[in-house]
């Protein structure tokens, strides 16, 4: 009789159980089919706005000397502002570039499945005149000033530096920029950083050949502060391609549909602190490099033949440069002199340059074109803020005055507009993205530890070998 009526209450159960696991499925199926749209349609745009609270980056950035609020709050102001409008006109709207180039480390077997991939070329008849002469100085061109510690880091520049745009090769990157045979110029406003659909194994190697071989393992205890801000420099550059990438996202390729995938932004960056922390970073690393040339990049001719566009251009560089807010909330983002102290610092300074040689060599091995040119620009930008940081040649007991090319100087508002344009992101959409997000995540592990009481009720004894 017993047995009879556990059989019959466990015949009684199995409908309700059947019919309450359908509701779960149900919810699950449901909870994953709108939360993509929601990510990916960028519906936060249109949600209410919530209030936001503690930020959850407060305090100063490290190894820097400006605040999280303060570095929002320039940005939104003064910086964001003045770098879209900059990078538009023609002198930063044209980059040299050379696009094909044998990859020096491995066969190149990219595939790229997207229009997108391909950059459009600029014919000779539409860059600007000045760029297709450029002046060459030797070494011995170039004044040096004497007498400073073998290792140290000059603070200063030669304010009256500026004696036209040369070509001499940047120590700290591969590219022979001499060589203009090989390169082209190319219109960035027309092949804008964004998804191409280059990925899989390919792609991923560059990362983890960018890492593995030539950044330390970080965090380390080995690791001296100097090997510690070349991670956090890359980091932060892959941060902001991430997010370049997620902002400006091919949805649906049917309709050709673009939009926000949010949730390729929160599985890239937005859930690692520590690669949020790192784009503010190199934000403020490239601001001081720029802010540390102003006297050099005022006095720099911006001809590109239109008078009135070269004009304005200058005016820009000038309201960049110079606007009090920036100088009085944050005059020295980054404090370069506390570097390069010790005994060992001249070999651990090549040593680190050959390391991101190495990086911009890698370049080359990007089997996407577009992807391609705004790796080598970021690239070449980084390496042009080291220049002006930490010296130019490497030479002993030598500080050599600046001298940059055209090219550096292009490479480098574009990657601190690209930079502006990540914190910006992260700042104005990131809260709210985390916040949908975790929900969703929430929402399935509730759903879950449901599923895991209905078959504990039906009496199937442990769940977890199912999940």
């Amino acid at each position: 009789m017993e047995g009879e009526k556990k059989k019959r209450g466990s015949r009684t159960r199995w409908p309700w159980v059947v019919l309450a696991l359908v509701v779960v499925f149900v919810a699950m199926a449901m909870s994953s089919k709108t939360s993509p749209k929601i990510a990916l349609l960028g519906a936060i745009q249109r949600a209410c706005q919530c209030a936001r609270g503690t930020p959850k980056y407060s305090g100063m950035v490290e190894d820097c000397c400006c605040d999280y609020e303060t570095v929002d709050h320039l940005n939104r102001e003064v910086l964001y502002p003045s770098l879209q409008e900059l990078v538009k006109t023609p002198f930063f709207r044209y980059f040299k570039v050379k696009l094909w180039c044998d990859c020096p480390f491995w066969p190149d077997d990219g595939m790229c499945r997207l229009r997108d991939c391909s950059v459009c070329e600029c014919p000779e008849s539409e860059f600007p005149e000045p760029f297709k002469n450029p002046i060459r100085l030797s070494m011995n061109d170039l004044i040096c000033q004497e007498g400073k510690p073998q290792a140290a880091v000059d603070r200063t520049l030669d304010s009256k530096a500026f004696r036209g745009w040369t070509e001499i090769d940047n120590p700290w990157t591969n590219d022979d920029e001499t060589d203009n045979d090989e390169m082209t110029y190319v219109n960035l406003q027309l092949n804008p950083e964004r998804y191409t659909g280059f990925s899989g194994p390919s792609a991923r190697r560059i990362w983890d050949a960018v890492y593995s071989e030539n950044c330390p393992k970080y965090p380390s205890q080995e690791l001296c502060q100097e090997e510690k801000i070349l991670y956090k420099l890359i980091s932060g550059l892959h941060s902001s391609i991430s997010i370049h990438i997620a902002a400006e996202y091919l949805l649906d390729e049917d309709t050709n549909l673009w939009g926000q995938n949010l949730t390729l932004m929160y599985d890239r960056v937005l859930k690692h602190p520590d690669r949020v922390r790192n784009l503010y970073f190199i934000y403020l690393f490239v601001l001081r490099a720029v802010t540390k040339a102003a006297d050099y990049l005022e006095q720099a001719e911006y001809d590109t033949g239109n008078s009135n566009e070269d004009l304005k251009t200058q005016s820009l560089i000038k309201q960049l440069l110079y606007t009090p807010k920036l100088q009085a909330a944050c005059p020295i983002p980054f404090d370069e002199a506390k570097l390069w102290k010790g005994q060992s610092e001249p070999e651990l300074k090549q040593k680190i340059q050959q390391q991101f040689r190495n990086i911009s060599a890698l370049m080359d091995c990007i089997g996407c074109e577009k992807c391609r040119l705004w790796g080598k620009l970021q690239v070449l930008g980084l390496g042009t803020a080291l220049k002006i940081l930490f010296s130019v040649n490497g030479q002993e007991n030598l500080a050599q005055t600046l001298q940059l090319q055209r090219n550096e100087v292009i490479a480098l508002m574009n990657l601190l507009n690209r930079l502006s344009e990540s914190v910006q992101f992260v700042h104005e959409m990131g809260p709210t993205a985390e916040r949908i997000m975790e929900g969703h995540l929430s929402t399935h592990t509730k759903l879950i530890s449901s599923w895991k009481k209905f078959w504990s009720y039906a009496g199937m004894g442990d769940s977890s070998v199912f999940l």
